[in-house]
């Protein structure tokens, strides 16, 4: 089945995001050329919308000088009788980014949007407005609940190509006009640098978009801004940011592979002079909560947290997780006790304290990685564990001891509708999780559904481990690893939710929309 897009419920933007990208682009190194600019502030990397609700939304910008932002919004594109809403003033400190929190706002309405960047001297100077639009969540259940997800961009160095039309998986998304796009991380490869070129296997050279800031690992603060803004080279990219609204999480290599808190990298490593990855966390989280509307992250700081609750009406919350800033050292992973496991015993607390509150039909759990896949991190020749599952079929142990008491609660609390959508693997599959196939078996059925990359190297499917039963029930994946995205294997799921059955429907998609595997699942219940 090939996307076909879907009238009538989003109009298309127009003219906002006029821009194209040179081949080689220079890197923006810091505020002083910025103070040199003639003329009027310019918006170039296009606007984003994040963590909408049904009164609510964070409107995010980056201007090319200091600029006052300003958003009017408005029950039309025609911008009649707009509300205008006086955002910060974005220097140097944030990269000259900004995020402005919009709030009063009707709910279950097209919210349009427009973001002016005024002169700080001359506040009637300013720039040409970029334009946006998203929907409200509505009060009750009428028109359902459709949204995208995926994780993976610009990795194994695999960048904007313009020969292929850069990222184009965005204008298929775009065309199903979700109500917004769930980012599952690696938003950024820190730690993949971008070359002009690199060789296909069997022939053949794929050509990248290339900066400044990506030519090495990312190790200073404008190195990881510079790897948040080479993505918003891409025209694809910047369109889909127009139209639907994020809610967005990290993963490792928004700071670089398989990190933990704590870890220290090894001198063997000498891409990075910046030894301690508690200090490249640091620096990345900061560039992080400049480049994405995050409602519970502090721009220019990134203080606050990346797990949070979006609420979208009576049919859905979102539980956004953390699973890099609170987790343990990675290691084989036979431990017999382990409290602090990959959520950490706050989160782990949190989590089953929001999940038990929700009235929402549907508690999507947003985890960063998978249960029951293998993944392991074999850094530096060890043989440790990256995710949760350690591949002994027996008994939990390590992380999965954290896992076991999170799915116990769910059981034993009777909480109905949870479903684990995760990225990471580069790989699409579907994992239904069994208590009767299961070592651990306290727990009822759930389904984890797999998606990604959106554009980077594809890699074969993950092994499983049986300690809580799952049976894959559709896996696409390459044989070969590193399969560049000229070669397919690029994905992204959908999730839709009817308003009248309260029926959820995953459907797993292939870079063109076309649809490779659909389940179906009923509301109401505890396990299916």
């Amino acid at each position: 089945m090939s996307l076909l897009p879907l009238p009538g419920r989003r109009s298309v933007l127009r003219g906002s995001l006029a821009a194209s990208a040179a081949l080689t682009l220079p890197a923006t190194p810091g505020p002083a050329p910025a103070f040199a600019l003639s003329g009027r502030p310019k918006a170039g990397w296009g606007v984003q919308a994040g963590d909408v609700t049904a009164h609510s939304g964070l409107v995010w910008v980056r201007s090319d000088r200091p600029a006052r932002m300003i958003v009017e919004t408005s029950a039309t594109e025609a911008f009649r009788s707009p509300r205008r809403w006086h955002g910060p003033l974005l220097g140097a400190n944030t990269d000259f980014t900004g995020t402005t929190r919009l709030h009063g706002l009707p709910a279950g309405e097209q919210i349009h949007y427009r973001v002016l960047l005024a002169d700080p001297d001359d506040p009637r100077r300013t720039g040409e407005p970029v334009t946006g639009t998203f929907r409200t969540t509505p009060p009750g259940r009428r028109g359902g609940v459709r949204f995208l997800w995926s994780g993976d961009l610009a990795g194994q160095g695999w960048g904007i190509n313009p020969d292929l039309g850069g990222y184009r998986i965005y204008d298929a998304m775009a065309g199903l006009d979700p109500d917004f796009f769930l980012c599952s991380g690696d938003n950024i490869y820190a730690d993949g640098p971008i070359s002009a070129t690199a060789a296909l296997p069997g022939g053949g050279t794929w050509r990248n978009i290339t900066t400044e800031e990506k030519s090495k690992v990312a190790e200073t603060l404008a190195e990881f801004r510079g790897n948040f803004r080479y993505n918003l080279l891409d025209e694809n990219l910047k369109r889909f940011n127009a139209q639907v609204p994020s809610i967005i999480q990290w993963d490792d290599h928004d700071v670089r592979n398989n990190w933990y808190p704590g870890e220290v990298i090894a001198d063997s490593d000498t891409r990075y002079t910046e030894k301690s990855v508690d200090v490249l966390a640091g620096r990345a989280r900061r560039a992080f909560s400049e480049y994405f509307p995050i409602s519970t992250l502090r721009p220019g700081a990134g203080e606050g947290r990346v797990n949070r609750v979006v609420r979208h009406g009576p049919l859905l919350d979102v539980f956004v997780l953390d699973m890099r800033t609170y987790r343990n050292a990675n290691s084989p992973g036979r431990q017999t006790a382990d409290p602090q496991g990959i959520l950490g015993a706050e989160q782990l607390e949190w989590l089953k304290r929001e999940l038990a509150r929700s009235r929402a039909v549907w508690k999507v759990i947003a985890a960063d990685m998978p249960l029951g896949l293998v993944v392991p991190d074999t850094t530096e020749g060890k043989r440790n564990i990256e995710a949760v599952a350690q591949g002994d079929p027996g008994a939990p142990l390590g992380r999965e001891l954290q896992i076991a008491e999170l799915l116990r609660f769910i059981k034993h609390r009777r909480i109905t509708g949870t479903v684990w959508l995760t990225a990471d693997v580069h790989h699409t599959s579907a994992q239904h999780y069994q208590p009767s196939r299961a070592a651990f078996t306290d727990f009822e059925p759930f389904w984890e559904f797999v998606s990604g990359p959106l554009n980077a190297g594809a890699f074969p499917a993950s092994a499983l481990d049986n300690t809580f039963g799952p049976e894959r029930v559709f896996v696409k994946a390459p044989t070969a690893s590193n399969v560049s995205p000229a070669g397919g294997y690029q994905f992204f799921g959908e999730v839709d939710i009817d308003g009248d059955s309260g029926e959820l429907t995953v459907r797993l998609r292939e870079q063109d929309g076309t649809v490779l595997f659909t389940q179906v699942l009923q509301p109401g219940r505890v396990g299916q």
